[in-house]
């Protein structure tokens, strides 16, 4: 079939279009009496019903569906039947005829085209059409004998009523929403009150419902009902609309705030550079550290090792993780005694005294320090040194 579906010229490849174009009118809807075809091929889709209100591009892979098109687009009157399926197939060609719900909406096709394996036309939502008999269904194309609702002409006061209601909604939600486009904006205006249903419908269409609760709104064919459902669906759409502005409102106040402080404070911070009445935070840290090392005798290694760190903290970006890990070092360096040295406490009862007071048991350790401190008493200095372990208990000290 996949060879067959290349050579079709009535699915042309990217920029060729579809014989068939969108007229002047052509967000006119189906009325009841107009000239609507009682056999039709069906595809399911997925994610939200399709309305017949609403004029938009569908999206189906050109397996299985290749053929589907190609029948309509040989058609006189080039239409087909969208019906909404909640749980997708996973293989359209074992068909279950039960899982289509009982109402799905006839379009009609425009501007068909296959790109990349994948099959893409505009669909124009006509009637609502429910599934008479199964003509072909074993298989792709489906075929379908169908018939459609018909609506009371005349509306009744209280159908009006709710029809303003759902223009005055609909003209609230339009403003808070900045995905709906003026060309949206003047679609609403061809609505009326007198003509419900395409109304309720597009309504239905507007709002973030699941598709399930869409379908729902599908199935519901008295237009009262339809209306009593709908109007609530689009008053939370409304409400929600408005909370998602108020909290983007106050989201952007808070950012703009931020970045007016942050904008302030670097500003400030170069005048004062500028005057001389600061130093920005890279020389401050220098010369602190700097001020620190004045009157200490550094070891010339010692020495050596702090002038090269400086120059790389003197070429570092703030913001850089080096920088901070440079700057912790030097910070800790500089804090070091160097050159400070005290008198050896070789006094070897007061430091018995201090381990018996300080630590229950180690005897084998205390006995070690004593051994030191009285080798270093009796040579008159200390020579080497024990390394001291400073925490909490229970961290391995010993």
């Amino acid at each position: 079939m996949s060879d067959q579906q290349t050579d079709s010229p009535d699915l042309p490849n990217d920029a060729d279009e579809h014989e068939v174009s969108l007229s002047s009118d052509s967000t006119s809807l189906a009325l009841p009496g107009q000239n609507l075809p009682d056999k039709v091929y069906i595809i399911p889709i997925h994610n939200r019903p399709f309305f017949p209100a609403q004029v938009l591009p569908v999206i189906v892979n050109e397996e299985p569906w290749a053929e589907t098109l190609e029948l309509v687009s040989k058609s006189e009157h080039h239409s087909l039947a969208l019906f909404f399926m909640d749980t997708p197939q996973e293989d359209p060609r074992h068909f279950k005829t039960d899982a289509l719900p009982e109402y799905g909406t006839l379009v009609k096709v425009h501007h068909a085209s296959r790109e990349n394996g994948r099959l893409q036309f505009v669909a124009q939502g006509l009637s609502r059409v429910r599934i008479r008999t199964w003509l072909k269904h074993h298989r792709p194309p489906y075929l379908v004998e169908v018939e459609y609702p018909q609506q009371p002409n005349d509306p009744t006061d209280e159908v009006k009523a709710y029809g303003m209601a759902l223009i005055n909604a609909i003209k609230e939600l339009l403003p808070l929403n900045p995905l709906y486009s003026e060309e949206l904006k003047n679609y609403l205006n061809r609505f009326s009150p007198n003509d419900p249903s395409p109304l309720t419908d597009f309504a239905a269409a507007l709002t973030s419902a699941t598709g399930v609760e869409l379908q729902e709104v599908l199935d519901c064919v008295p237009m009262l009902r339809r209306m009593e459902k709908v109007l609530p669906m689009l008053r939370k759409e409304v409400e929600v609309a408005r909370l998602q502005k108020e909290i983007s409102a106050e989201v952007n106040r808070k950012i703009g705030e931020h970045q007016r402080q942050f904008f302030l404070k670097e500003q400030l911070k170069v005048i004062q550079q500028e005057l001389g009445l600061s130093k920005d935070d890279r020389s401050a840290d220098i010369e602190q550290f700097e001020q620190r090392l004045e009157g200490k005798t550094l070891p010339p290694q010692a020495r050596k090792k702090f002038d090269e760190e400086i120059n790389k903290l003197k070429v570092l970006e703030t913001g850089s993780p080096e920088y901070a890990v440079t700057r912790n070092y030097l910070d800790w360096t500089s804090s070091l005694p160097w050159g400070v040295y005290g008198a050896d406490k070789l006094d070897l009862k007061h430091a018995r005294k201090v381990l018996d007071q300080h630590h229950a048991g180690l005897d084998d350790i205390k006995a070690r320090i004593l051994e030191f401190l009285a080798v270093g008493a009796y040579k008159g200095e200390i020579s080497g040194s024990i390394v001291l372990l400073v925490g909490p208990p229970g961290v391995g000290k010993t």
